[in-house]
Parts: structure tokens; sequence; C-alpha cells
């Protein structure tokens, strides 16, 4: 979940490269101290917890320096070309097709509940761990107190998800805090969820009263289901066109993935989708460096809403595409 810009989005290795920050010094180990002290102290206050047990959770973990220079390097800093075939290929899809079948009952009943499409959250799951086959080997302990410490340029967001992780302890969420395992970013499940996601999205599908986000598919499903709905899914809205360019094309620069342009005021400056749709439905384009040259594509709500699970537009297109090929697989197979 587990999140650039120049012409048209015009996505390259070397600009998402430099957003990256630098490797920087760790802080001397009497600093680091002292912050985990004060860390456990604000946990201890926020969750009526005891301040020597959180810290005595915390001298458990270890650091880990993979998890630094992993999260200097993220998959993102591809072009398209090279990132599509990476989630958008035949053993991904067909899994995929594999897996809805296998499940069709649960994800049916849960894109009717949630009213995200079936498709879309498998797809999720294919991306994000390959349908459950990779959803991370660190503790996540491990992860979260590597970066809320030894990782200046991001510490405070990962100290912040320490600190979620801590306060999910519950009737609800029963783990051992040392035993959750997960991605070099701290994020568990087959969904990929961070401490924050769980706590906001996360949701028992199963009515046992837990939230399982490793072994329980209704608990897995449903989370995904939600998070989308939560972040403002339009039910039976369009993800994603691609744009047909007009030979007086007007250039222009959108800032973000936020759909601020009509359909209609798009077609006035001279790119259309292959689908008709109402004229006045809120839009934005993104450009991306494809196979064969440059790619337009026109995004709506429902891609913003996918970008909120990542905010590389490569990955809303990869999870798009995939969940596009396994409808398509499994509706070939009826």
């Amino acid at each position: 979940m587990r999140r650039g810009i120049g012409f048209l989005y015009t996505f390259c290795a070397c600009a998402l490269l430099a957003a990256v920050p630098a490797p920087a010094e760790a802080p001397p180990v009497t600093a680091i101290a002292a912050a985990q002290q004060q860390f456990a102290d604000d946990v201890a206050k926020a969750g009526n917890r005891d301040a020597a047990e959180i810290l005595a959770t915390l001298n458990k973990a270890r650091y880990q320096q993979s998890v630094v220079d992993t999260m200097s390097r993220p998959a993102e800093s591809k072009s398209w070309k090279d990132y599509r075939p990476i989630f958008v290929n035949d053993r991904r899809i067909d899994d995929g097709v594999a897996f809805y079948k296998a499940n069709r009952a649960l994800l049916e009943r849960i894109a009717g509940e949630f009213g995200v499409p079936a498709e879309v959250i498998v797809a999720i799951l294919g991306v994000e761990t390959n349908y459950g086959r990779n959803a991370g080997h660190y503790r996540v302990l491990d992860a979260l107190t590597t970066l809320a410490f030894y990782y200046p340029p991001r510490q405070d967001f990962f100290r912040d998800e320490l600190k979620r992780l801590f306060l999910l302890r519950s009737p609800a969420f029963p783990y051992a805090l040392e035993d959750l395992t997960g991605s070099y970013a701290g994020a568990m499940g087959w969904g990929q969820f961070m401490p924050s996601s769980i706590a906001r999205f996360a949701r028992d599908g199963d009515a046992d009263g837990k939230i399982d986000l490793w072994n329980s598919l209704p608990d897995i499903c449903a989370s995904v289901a939600n998070y989308f709905l939560a972040h403002g899914w339009q039910k039976g809205g369009p993800v994603a066109q691609r744009a047909q360019i007009g030979a007086q094309a007007r250039a222009i620069e959108p800032n973000g993935l936020t759909p601020v342009y009509s359909l209609q005021q798009l077609a006035e400056w001279g790119y259309t989708g292959e689908t008709k749709l109402d004229p006045m439905t809120p839009a934005t384009l993104i450009r991306l460096d494809g196979e064969n040259g440059p790619e337009v594509w026109i995004i709506f709500q429902n891609f913003y809403v996918i970008s909120r699970y990542n905010k590389s537009p490569l990955y809303s297109l990869a999870a798009y595409q995939l969940s596009q090929a396994i409808g398509a697989g499994v509706a070939a197979s009826q």
C-alpha cells in the first residue's frame, strides 16, 4: 500500500530516481536510544500502555541494512515499457484467472457488497504479492524500526507507522508484534497493508472477530475492496482509456492524477478516448514511455483510487490492465 511530472506526466527512470532520498548517515547510538525512549513514552500515552513494555519490544528489533538499500531503489523507478511486463504477463494472468475461479463465490459476494469488481480485487493481490506467494519475509518490527530510527529521509512517516503497529494490538488484532512478517517497508498480508491502513480499512470478512490478512481470504479480499470504496471508488465507472491524439492537440501539463478536466474539454484540446462516455465525466491525462514509444492515457476517478494504493501511475495502469486480462480470461472460460 501499502504510494511525479513533466509534459503529460512523462515518467523516466532518472527523474524518479532523483526523487528518491539519498542514503543518510544513521544518527548516533545515544540519539537513537533517546528517540526510542521518547517513542515508547508517546505510544504509552496514546494507547494507555506500559512504556517499559513498548521499549522492551523495540529492543527485540534488529537493524536490517537490506531494508534501507531496497528503500532506495523502488520498482517504480523503471519506465512503463520495463515495468509493465513484470506484472502483466501470461503467468500472472493465468494465476489470477485460476484464483478467481477457485474463489468465485467469495469474490463476487464481496464485489456485490463493496461495488469493486472481483477482477480488480484479484489483480491487486496479484501485483502486491503474486496471490499470496510473496507477502514478505521481513519481521515487520525489524523493518519499521529500521526505517523509523535509521532512515532519516522518511523517519517521521515510518515512526508513525511503527506507533500505529503498537496500537493495533487488540482482541481483533491479537498477534505478537515480533511474529508479524511483511515487506521491507512493513506492509503486511496478501494486500500489503501498512499499520495505518489496517487500522482504518481492514475488515473482518469471515466474522470471526479477528483481522487476519495472511490466512483469511474473506478478510483479505474485503479489506482490499473496502480500501477502494473508502477512497472513492465509483461502481461501474471507467478507469483508463488509451487516448487518440489529434494532429493539432494542445500541449497540456496536468498536475497529478486527480481528474480535473471534463472529457469535453480534453476533446476540444485534441484528446479523445476509445469509448463514448458522458462528455462531462472528469478525467485527466498521463503520458508513459511505452514499448513502441510514448503512450497517452485518459484516466478517471477509479484510476486515481487505485493510485491511493500506490501513487505511481505505472502501478495503477499495470493493476488495471492485469484486471482486464483476468476478467477476460474468466469470461472466456465460462
